[in-house]
C-alpha cells in the first residue's frame, strides 16, 4: 500500500493487487529536459512513491535516506533541486538546510509536519527556498518544485531578453546570469529566493513597498507562504550584505510601511 500521507480521493489507480498508485499523467512539468531532484527522506515509501511520480512526470529524480547518502550523492552529482525531510536520524533537515547553504545554493524544499511552524520559520532562515507540510498531496509538492524551478531558470529555454546588470553602492547584479557581486569583486552567493527579492528591491529603487508588493512583484506564490517569509528574507540578504545588520544602510525597515531599498542604481 502506498504511505497514508498520500490523501484519499487524490488521482490514484489500482493496481491488479488493489493497491493504490498515483495515475498515469500526461502533464509533464514544463523544465528542462534533464531537470534532477534529489529526495532526501528516511521513509522509503515516500521515497519510492516520489521517485516513480515525479519519473512519469518527465523528472530524473535521485533518493537518499539520510544526510551521508545526500552528501554523496552530491560530491558525484549535480541536482537542480533537492527536497529535504525535516525529521531525519543523524543530522536533521534543518542542519542540513545550514550545512547546504555554506557550499550549495541549489533551491531547498522542506518537508515539515503541519502544525510545526517553528520549523518552517527556522528552514527559511536556514535558506530553504519553500516548504510542504506532511500530510501533503504529491501533486503539490510537483506544483512547488515546477514553480522554484521556473522561477530558478531550470525551465525550459525562452526567447532571449534583454540582459539587465544594476549597479548600487560598489556592488552589481547581474540578473540573467543570477550573480551578485560586492564591493572588490567578491562574488556573494544567494538563493533563489533572495536573489528574486534583491532583483525586485533593485527595480524598485527608493520606493517604499508593503509586504504585499514584494511578494506580488518577486512572482511569491510559494516562497512566501505565511507573514514572516518576507521578513525573514530580507533578515538574510542583510546578513549577506550589509556591514552591520542591525544598522541596514542598504534595505530600510519603513514603520507601517514595508521596505525601502535606499541606494541609488544605475543599469546597462
Amino acid at each position: 500500500m502506498w504511505p497514508e500521507f498520500y490523501r484519499v480521493g487524490d488521482a490514484t489507480e489500482a493496481d491488479s493487487e488493489g493497491s493504490r498508485r498515483p495515475a498515469a499523467s500526461n502533464d509533464r512539468i514544463a523544465v528542462k529536459s534533464d531537470a534532477h531532484i534529489l529526495i532526501v527522506d528516511d521513509d522509503k515509501g515516500i521515497r519510492d512513491l516520489l521517485q516513480e511520480f515525479f519519473q512519469k512526470r518527465g523528472l530524473r529524480t535521485t533518493v537518499a535516506a539520510d544526510g551521508v547518502e545526500m552528501e554523496d550523492i552530491l560530491r558525484r552529482t549535480q541536482v537542480d533541486l533537492i527536497v529535504l525531510d525535516v525529521m531525519l536520524p543523524g543530522k536533521s533537515g534543518l542542519e542540513l538546510c545550514r550545512d547546504l547553504r555554506a557550499s550549495y545554493s541549489t533551491p531547498i524544499i522542506m518537508l515539515t509536519a503541519v502544525t510545526e511552524t517553528t520549523d518552517r520559520v527556522v528552514g527559511l532562515e536556514m535558506g530553504a527556498d519553500d516548504y510542504v507540510p506532511k500530510p501533503f498531496d504529491p501533486r503539490e509538492l510537483l506544483a512547488r518544485i515546477r514553480a522554484v524551478l521556473r522561477r530558478n531558470g531550470a525551465a525550459e529555454p525562452k526567447r532571449a531578453t534583454t540582459k539587465q546588470i544594476y549597479h548600487f553602492a560598489g556592488w552589481t547584479m547581474d540578473c540573467s546570469r543570477r550573480r551578485l557581486m560586492a564591493p572588490g569583486d567578491v562574488r556573494v552567493e544567494l538563493t533563489m529566493a533572495e536573489f528574486n527579492l534583491l532583483q525586485t528591491f533593485v527595480k524598485s529603487a527608493q520606493r517604499v513597498l508593503t509586504r504585499d508588493q514584494l511578494i506580488e512583484l518577486s512572482g511569491g506564490d510559494s516562497d512566501y507562504s505565511f507573514d514572516r517569509s518576507i521578513d525573514i528574507l530580507v533578515s538574510r540578504l542583510r546578513r549577506k550584505m550589509e556591514d552591520d545588520p542591525k544598522t541596514p544602510k542598504l534595505i530600510l525597515t519603513v514603520r507601517s510601511g514595508g521596505y525601502q531599498f535606499l541606494p541609488e542604481t544605475t543599469s546597462e
